[in-house]
């Protein structure tokens, strides 16, 4: 975690009643305590250490399938790792666990170190944690990022190739600095979009599903500890502008995974809300919205079952001081000075191949104001980004900004073998690279910018 950083510390103290890891207490021990200690240091108490008051006391329950590892069943999002005990399945004889919790909300470490925290339960048991805390830098290597995300991307779909050679280069392909990362989740090798966002928004990996939070055992989605992302952090210190693009429905879990904090990456609704106004259901950081938000999903817009509790939300972003737009002409004229909701489909946004070659596709009665017409006026991601950057530029030139642009559809073409498709945007993000260099060029913004460009997770 970054110094300064702020996250939540949630502590459970199990008792199974049956199953293979029942010790014969039913009952799970409520005077467990938590200390951490800074290397070099004496221990103290997490309340003593982050000076607030001890958290209240949690109980539940939850059941679960024992397996070759753990399987546990206990929210919407959770998915099968490994295979359960199928006689107790067939038999419905799950094993069941009491938990006593607390949790430390909003909680920060400011001195960069190694610590070690320690929960002691059950007269004398210790489960140890060992935490490395990064300096964060003082001074700003650069003022505006440019983040693109290929999701599911592949660069090696795109070249042409002669005896497994490359014949051609991308944009992104002539970068003068190469890095690596791992995205994986801390449940599975196998990622998804929700979890490997997460890790690249905060530093913080999770588990398949889970939305900026270490997912608990707890039934609510809702209030599994959560820690700030990149978004977050960037507009609490430096009061810059965030913008976020996606060609997918904007709920979806790249763009998601700025602002929800949830254990359900199905949660849209509520995801949309997070946009809007931040966290709501307990204090967290200060959220006052993007600059900017670009993308599919007029559903969970629209008012009705599908957005957060059957609220108009193009009505609400208005409330709070954004334009609002639905179609490519209306993007392309609104001005650059105010906040901008654009949203130009329902679910994801057409593919570029049948935005622009098989465009008899684009008959699907998708329009964004819910009136079941069909959406054919829609910018792709080129548009949309150097519209964003226009407006990011126009409203925090002197502060700075940061931008997420996703090629969504790259992965979701991937899922069904579509590789003509997955082909097209691809070449579609690349070429948004290229064009988002020559904007920054053309505002003398390039020198202060820095343009990353990477995939979330790959396709076997």
């Amino acid at each position: 975690m970054e110094a300064g950083q702020y996250f939540d510390i949630r502590l459970e103290v199990h008792a199974p009643v049956n199953g293979s890891e029942a010790t014969g207490r039913s009952t799970p021990d409520t005077a467990f305590t938590f200390t951490i200690a800074k290397q070099g240091r004496r221990a103290q108490s997490a309340a003593a250490l982050f000076k607030i008051a001890e958290p209240p006391l949690e109980r539940w329950n939850f059941t679960w399938y024992e397996g070759k590892d753990h399987f546990i069943s206990l929210k919407p999002a959770c998915q099968t790792l490994t295979g359960p005990d199928f006689f107790a399945l067939d038999a419905k004889t799950p094993s069941f666990v009491n938990v006593a919790s607390n949790i430390y909300r909003r909680v920060a470490l400011y001195e960069p170190g190694d610590y070690t925290a320690t929960l002691t339960y059950n007269n004398g048991s210790k489960t140890t944690a060992s935490w490395l805390v990064r300096d964060l830098v003082q001074v700003k290597k650069t003022k505006n990022i440019v983040l693109f995300i290929g999701d599911g991307a592949a660069r090696l779909i795109a070249h042409k190739m002669v005896n497994g050679r490359y014949q051609s280069r991308l944009q992104m392909d002539q970068f003068p600095v190469l890095g690596h990362q791992m995205t994986h989740s801390i449940d599975s090798f196998i990622t998804d979009s929700a979890n490997s966002a997460t890790a690249l928004y905060s530093g913080h990996k999770s588990t398949v599903n889970a939305l900026g939070v270490y997912r608990d055992s707890s039934p609510n989605p809702f209030d599994d500890p959560r820690f700030e992302s990149i978004a977050e952090i960037f507009q609490r210190l430096t009061r810059g502008g965030v913008g976020i693009v996606s060609t997918a429905f904007i709920a979806d879990a790249t763009p998601a995974a700025f602002t929800a904090h949830t254990a359900d990456r199905g949660q849209y609704a509520a995801v949309v809300d997070s946009f809007l106004n931040g966290a709501t259901n307990y204090t967290w950081t200060n959220w006052t919205g993007p600059d900017v938000l670009f993308g599919g999903g007029a559903e969970q817009f629209l008012p009705g079952r599908t957005s957060y509790r059957g609220q108009d939300y193009y009505k609400l972003f208005a409330n709070k001081g954004y334009n609002v737009v639905l179609n490519n002409t209306a993007l392309s004229s609104t001005p650059n000075n105010a906040k901008t909701l654009g949203i130009f489909s329902t679910s994801n946004l057409p593919v570029w191949l049948d935005r622009n070659v098989y465009k008899n596709n684009l008959n699907r009665g998708n329009s964004p104001d819910g009136k079941k017409a069909n959406a054919t006026d829609i910018p792709g991601l080129k548009q949309m980004t150097l519209k964003a950057i226009d407006i990011l530029n126009a409203r925090h030139r002197k502060e700075g900004w940061f931008l997420m642009s996703e090629a969504a559809s790259i992965d979701k073409q991937m899922h069904t073998l579509d590789y003509d498709r997955a082909l097209g945007d691809l070449l579609e993000l690349d070429d948004t690279v290229k064009n988002t260099i020559a904007k920054l060029k053309q505002l003398g913004s390039d020198k202060e910018t820095l343009v990353l460009v990477t995939s979330d997770h790959g396709h076997g």
